[in-house]
This record gives structure tokens, sequence and C-alpha cells, in this order.
């Protein structure tokens, strides 16, 4: 794999970048989309071209005439935004063969955006060809769990438990009824050269990570955790403390996966916290707390101290 060459910038330097993702927007008060996606475009000072699948990123940030992406952008279908970074991939590729290109010498780097929905279920298959494919991108996985731009539908990424409106809680269900795909594994199962899990509250891992993806050739995958205001039924000022109590508790561990085997743990809290705590600050999980339902938690924490105690045999492994 291509090692970084990059330096990680710090405050000043994200402060004085030029603003590729523009803040007047209509996304949610307090959605983490916006901070993941502004930190990957500031991560690199390279031209880029972008695609953004349907959903929540896309509808927010382009609406006719106006539009908040200062960098060449296109919206596509729900399932195909890898496709389209892709072919754009493919004929720069072609066109730099043939001798076709003005400026020969520089070379964009090609990303594509999608939310849990589009890239879990719907998409899935068309991110897995440009992987199998080996084409020279990023995937960027904003995973909020949850299909919100069309009403709070589960996904395959809607963690067991929570009530969406799909599988909503009441007095027959505890809501969500399966565990939530594991998409790490899978995308690491091609083969890719860099997989990474990464979340908005540790900025400096992220931008590492992504840094270290736009190093690598070949086709890079990044799971963001998004914290979704909205379905997750949070305060909007509380993005950032949601996310702190996911990666705390190892609810959302930070790791990466190189060449499909060599794993990385690149975050461990010194303080682990209760997994109760981290479902407890949230609306889409309340009735967990219930007689009825309570148990599910201690299953819970099995489940986050079980895929904790893998990830640390993976590393020490190295397979």
């Amino acid at each position: 794999m291509t090692q970084i060459k990059a330096k990680t910038k710090n405050l000043k330097n994200f402060s004085t970048s030029t603003e590729r993702f523009e803040g007047s927007n209509l996304l949610c008060p307090g959605c983490a989309h916006s901070i993941i996606v502004r930190e990957v475009l500031n991560a690199t000072d390279d031209n880029l071209i972008l695609a953004a699948s349907t959903g929540c990123l896309e509808v927010c940030t382009a609406v006719y005439p106006h539009t908040s992406w200062d960098a060449s952008w296109i919206h596509i279908g729900f399932e195909n935004g890898s496709s389209a970074v892709a072919g754009a991939e493919a004929m720069h590729k072609a066109l730099k063969k043939k001798g076709r290109l003005k400026q020969p010498e520089r070379t964009p780097k090609f990303v594509a955006f999608g939310g849990d929905g589009a890239t879990y279920d719907i998409g899935f298959q068309w991110i897995s060809g440009c992987f199998e494919r080996g084409h020279d991108m990023m995937y960027v996985c904003l995973d909020n769990e949850v299909y919100a731009n069309t009403g709070g539908q589960r996904s395959s990424s809607t963690p067991i438990g929570a009530s969406a409106t799909t599988s909503p809680a009441g007095r027959t269900s505890y809501g969500e009824k399966r565990n939530k795909k594991d998409i790490m594994a899978i995308m690491a199962a091609h083969g890719a050269p860099y997989v990474a899990q990464v979340a908005p509250n540790k900025w400096k891992d992220m931008v590492k990570k992504i840094q270290t993806g736009f190093a690598t050739e070949g086709p890079v995958f990044i799971n963001a955790m998004s914290a979704c205001t909205t379905e997750w039924k949070f305060a909007p000022e509380d993005t950032i403390a949601i996310s702190d109590l996911a990666t705390e508790s190892l609810v959302f561990p930070l790791y990466e996966i190189i060449d499909g085997t060599e794993l990385n743990i690149t975050y461990r809290p010194k303080n682990v916290i209760p997994v109760r705590d981290y479902l407890g600050a949230q609306g889409r999980f309340k009735h967990l707390f219930s007689k009825q339902y309570e148990y599910l938690i201690d299953e819970w924490q099995s489940r986050v101290d079980a895929k904790w105690e893998y990830l640390q045999r993976r590393e020490e492994a190295r397979v």
C-alpha cells in the first residue's frame, strides 16, 4: 500500500483552507454529514471529482439553482454514486493514455459519497463491482443508521433495538430485530488496499485516515459515523457529545484494515463507558429502559465487548 506522505493539518490549517463545501445548505441543525464532508474535502489540496448518491447530503446541498459544492460534483441515482466516480476515473485514465489531457501531470482525486441506505443496501452491488475492478477512488459512507431522507425507515445498518418507522418499538416489539451489517469486514474481504472507520469527534484520526486513503492507489472505503439528530432523537447541539459516547463506549470502534488483512485499532478510550450511557442519550432507544426490554441492554454490552475482543485479537495476530 502507498504510504501517506502529507502531514495532518492542524486546526489553523483547517481554518485557513479554501472551503470547497459551503456552510449554506439545508441539512438539519446538528447533522454530522456537513462536518464529515468538509473534513474529507479539506484533507487534500488536489482537484476533486465528486459524486453523491440520492440522500440527505444530495437533496440538502444542491437545490437548483444553488449548490454548496465548490468542486466538480455530480448527483446520480441512489445506487450508483460509486459507478459515476469509477466511470470518471476510468475516462481520465483513458484520456491520459491517449495524450488528450491539457494538464496530464495533474491527477484529481475521485470520491463518492453515499448514506448507509445507498451503501449497505441499494448501492452495494455497484460498490462491490468498483472494488472488484480496482478503481482508484474513495467511497465514503455517511452512516447515520437509517433512511433519514425518506422518513426514517430501517436499513441494514440500523442497530438492533432501535425504533425506526418500519421497525417501530411498542408493546409487541422492541424495534429493529437484526444486528447491524458488518460493512467493514465485507469491504475488507474485497482485498481493498485501505478500509477505515471514522467518527467526526475524533477529527485528527479522521483526517489522517482520509489522507492515507488519498495517498493509496486503488479503491478505498471509509465508514463514517454520522449522528442524526432527527432520527436518533437528540438535541442538535449534542452531535459531538453523542459521537463521544459512541467511541468511548466502543459501540463505534475506530480502526483500519490494510490490504484486507492488517487490522490496526487507532483509538483506545482511557476510560471505557457503559453502552447503557450511549443508548440512554438517544430517543430511539428509550424503550430499552423499560422492564420489558431492559435485558437487551445487557445483550448490547455483551456484543460490544465481544467485538472489541475480536478486534484486539485480529490486531495482535496481524491477519
